[in-house]
C-alpha cells in the first residue's frame, strides 16, 4: 500500500460521506421497486439509515421512527437534472422540482453561468439548498470573459487563458463543459477553437453538453449542427452530449438519421448520448436564435444600432424570416407568453412582416419567447433511444408570468403520458432515463440508483395518477402524482406537500468520478488483492452482486467486511461499488485509468464519515 491521495482531494469527494446532525432512520414498505438500473421492478421495503440506503428486501422485523406504507407506489432514485436553469431564489423551497420528483440539479447549462463555479455554489446555497446542487464550468462565459462580444480570432495566449478557466473550475467540481454553440458569442467560436479550449479538459474524463449550433450556411440543419457536436466532443476526447435533443423545422421526421448518426460514434468507440425535454416547444429570448449573428456582434447597443441603419434593417428583417422558415416553419409558431400574445398578433397590429416585427418588439424590449419547432414522432424516436435521458431545461424557480409548462410538469408528463398512457416507454427504462443515466453521464457515482450504500435520494409516486397539470396557457400548475421525495435521507415532499426540509448538498465532482457508458445491463466483475484489503465481487446483468469486501487498516480505523453488496458499476480502467457491512454503508471507487493519477488508487467512504484512500500496487487489481 502506498501514500494516500493528496488531502486537497478528499474536499472534493463524496458530500454525502458526513452529516453533521444524522436524519432518521426511514422505512418504506411494500413499495414496487424501480431501482434505476433498468431492472424489472419488484415488490420489497426499503430503510434509510444515516443518509444512506440501508437494506433494501423484507424488512418486517425492522423499526424505524419514520415508517411509510406505499404499497401501490413505485419506490425510484431521485430524478437528475443535468439541464437545469434553477435560480437562487427557487432553490430554498424548490417546491417545482420536488413536485417532479427531482433531488439533484446540475446548473450553468448552455454555456451559462460564472467562470468561478465555488463561489457560484456558495452563493446559491447561502439561504439552503432542498435539493442537492451541482454545476457545470460554461465555455461561452469562458469565451465571453477573453474574447468579449466580438467576432474575432482568440490568440493563443487567449486559448490558454480559456483552458485555465475551464481547468481552474473542473479542480472546482465541475460536473463538465456545457456550451450553447447557438448562442452569442460563443456563436462566434470556430470548431477547430472550442476543440482547442476543450483539451484542457481531456485528463478529466468529463462530457460536453452543447446547444447544437443552428447556421445559415448549413441552411440551419439539426443534423449538421449534431454532427458539428460529436466532431468536436471526439477530437478533445470529450463525452458529446446533443442537449435538449431536437429536429427542427424543415428537418422534422430525421430523428432515425439523426440517432443513426449517434449511434455511428458510439460503435466507433465514442460514446454519445443526448438530453430531452417532453415537448415539441422550448422558450428562449425572442432574438436569440433568431437576429443574425452578424447583426448581435458587439452586444445590446451594437444590435440596436443596426437596426436604424437603413440599409441594414430590410436584411436583417428578411434574414429573421429566413430563420423564422428554416427552424420554425411559421411566425405562427411564435408566441411571447409574458404578454399573452402571439408574434402573428403584433404582425397585424403593425402591419408588418415577422422580421420587421421582431425589430420593433427588440427595440423596446427583449422578451422571452415560446418557439415550436418539432415534431410528435421525432420526439418519441429521441424518447426511445437508450441513450437519451430526461431533463427538463428547466429548475428550481419561483412561479412567474410567461414561464414554460416544462418548470412544473416534464417528468410527470414522462411518466405519466409517455409511459402510462402511449406506452413509448417502459416504466424502468424511463426511471433509468432520470436517474442512472444522468448520473453516469455526468460521472456522479453514488447517487442514481437504489443500492444498499447509495446516498438515500429517493422519489415515491403513483403510477396510475402520476401526469403534469402545467400547460402553455397555464404554466405553474403543479403536477401530481409524486407522493414523497427524499433528500440526503430527510423527507423533502410528504404527501405530495414540500415539509421546507433543507437537506439538499452541493455535490462536486472529483477526478476518479468519469463520465461513461451505462453498462448495468452487461456482466462486470472486480478484484483486489492488498495485505489490507480484499475485494471479489461480481454482478451478472441485473442480478443482485456477489462477493466479499474486507478492509483491515489500524491507522484509519477502518475494520470492515461487507455482509451484503450493494451495486457494482465497471467501466474499462474504473469501478465503483457500494455494500452494507455491519452496521454501516460505504461507496467505494477503484481508478486504475486516470490520466492525473498514474497509479490506480482506491477511495473508500463510510456512512460515518470515515474515508480511506491509498495508491494499489501494479498487478493488485482487475476489471472485467
Amino acid at each position: 500500500m502506498r501514500a494516500p491521495l493528496r488531502p486537497a482531494l478528499l474536499a472534493l469527494l463524496f458530500s454525502a460521506a458526513t452529516v453533521a446532525q444524522q436524519p432518521p432512520a426511514i422505512i418504506l414498505r411494500n413499495g414496487t421497486i424501480v431501482d434505476g438500473t433498468g431492472a424489472k421492478p419488484y415488490r420489497a421495503d426499503l430503510l434509510i439509515r444515516n443518509g444512506f440506503i440501508y437494506r433494501i428486501g423484507d424488512l418486517a422485523s425492522e423499526r424505524a421512527p419514520i415508517d411509510l406504507d406505499v404499497s401501490g407506489l413505485v419506490v425510484a432514485p431521485g430524478f437528475i437534472n443535468i439541464h437545469s436553469h434553477a435560480t437562487p431564489a427557487g432553490l430554498p423551497t424548490a417546491a417545482n422540482m420536488l413536485t417532479q420528483g427531482v433531488t439533484t440539479e446540475i446548473v450553468n447549462a448552455d454555456g451559462a453561468g460564472p467562470t468561478a463555479i465555488s463561489k457560484q455554489l456558495a452563493d446559491f446555497s447561502a439561504k439552503g439548498l432542498a435539493v442537492n446542487l451541482g454545476a457545470y464550468i460554461g465555455f461561452n462565459s469562458a469565451w465571453a470573459s477573453v474574447v468579449g462580444l466580438s467576432d474575432r480570432r482568440p490568440t493563443l495566449d487567449d486559448i490558454q487563458k480559456m483552458r485555465d478557466i475551464l481547468t481552474a473550475n473542473l479542480k472546482q467540481g465541475a460536473w463538465g463543459v456545457s456550451a450553447g454553440l447557438d448562442y452569442k458569442p460563443g456563436y462566434f467560436a470556430r470548431a477547430e477553437e472550442v476543440v482547442s479550449v476543450l483539451r484542457a479538459a481531456t485528463p478529466w474524463r468529463t462530457n460536453f453538453p452543447n446547444h447544437d449550433r443552428l447556421t445559415p450556411e448549413s441552411k440551419y440543419s439539426s443534423l449538421a449542427a449534431m454532427a458539428e457536436t460529436i466532431e468536436i466532443a471526439e477530437k478533445a476526447n470529450a463525452m458529446p452530449v446533443i442537449t435538449h435533443m431536437k429536429v427542427q423545422g424543415r428537418e422534422q421526421g430525421n430523428a432515425p438519421k439523426a440517432l443513426a448518426m449517434m449511434r455511428a460514434a458510439s460503435a466507433a468507440g465514442h460514446e454519445t448520448v443526448a438530453d430531452v425535454y417532453p415537448y415539441l416547444a422550448g422558450q428562449t429570448g425572442l432574438g436569440s436564435l433568431l437576429v443574425p449573428a452578424w447583426a448581435v456582434e458587439g452586444g445590446q447597443d451594437a444590435m440596436l444600432k443596426r437596426f436604424r441603419d437603413p440599409e441594414l434593417r430590410p436584411r436583417i428583417a428578411r434574414e429573421i424570416e429566413d430563420a423564422i422558415q428554416a427552424r420554425l416553419l411559421t411566425p405562427e409558431n411564435v408566441d411571447i407568453p409574458a404578454n399573452h400574445r402571439k408574434l402573428t398578433d403584433y404582425m397585424r397590429e403593425m402591419n408588418a412582416g415577422a422580421g420587421e416585427t421582431i425589430i420593433r418588439i427588440l427595440e423596446k424590449e427583449s422578451p422571452r419567447a415560446i418557439m415550436t419547432f418539432g415534431s410528435e414522432a421525432d420526439l418519441v424516436e429521441i424518447l426511445r433511444f437508450p441513450g437519451s435521458a430526461v431533463a427538463c431545461d428547466c429548475g428550481a424557480s419561483l412561479a412567474v408570468p410567461g414561464m414554460h409548462p416544462r418548470y412544473f410538469g416534464s417528468f410527470p408528463r414522462v411518466l405519466g403520458h409517455y409511459v402510462r398512457e402511449t406506452r413509448a416507454l417502459t416504466l424502468e427504462d424511463a426511471v433509468r432515463k432520470m436517474s442512472g443515466l444522468p448520473a453516469s453521464i455526468i460521472g456522479m457515482s453514488d447517487r442514481g440508483f437504489l443500492a444498499p450504500g447509495m446516498a438515500a435520494d429517493i422519489a415515491v409516486f403513483d403510477p396510475a395518477t402520476v401526469i403534469d397539470r402545467a400547460t402553455y396557457a397555464e404554466p405553474t400548475l403543479a403536477s401530481i402524482g409524486i407522493r414523497h421525495v427524499i433528500v440526503n435521507g430527510r423527507l423533502a415532499l410528504r404527501d405530495g406537500t414540500p415539509t421546507g426540509a433543507q437537506s439538499g448538498r452541493v455535490l462536486v465532482r472529483a477526478a476518479n468520478m468519469p463520465g461513461r457508458p451505462m453498462r448495468t445491463a452487461e456482466s462486470r466483475s472486480l478484484s483486489v488483492k492488498m495485505p489490507k484489503i480484499t475485494i471479489d465481487l461480481s454482478q451478472s446483468g441485473y442480478q443482485p452482486a456477489q462477493g466479499k469486501f474486507a478492509i483491515h487498516d489500524a491507522a484509519t480505523k477502518l475494520d470492515l467486511e461487507i455482509s451484503e453488496p450493494g451495486l457494482l458499476q465497471v467501466s474499462g480502467q474504473w469501478a465503483a461499488f457500494t455494500a452494507r457491512a455491519g452496521d454501516h454503508t460505504l461507496f467505494a471507487i477503484v481508478d486504475a485509468g486516470n490520466p492525473l493519477d498514474p497509479q490506480a488508487s482506491i477511495h473508500i467512504a463510510v456512512d460515518d464519515g470515515r474515508l480511506f484512500d491509498a495508491h494499489l500496487d501494479p498487478g493488485s487489481y482487475r476489471f472485467r
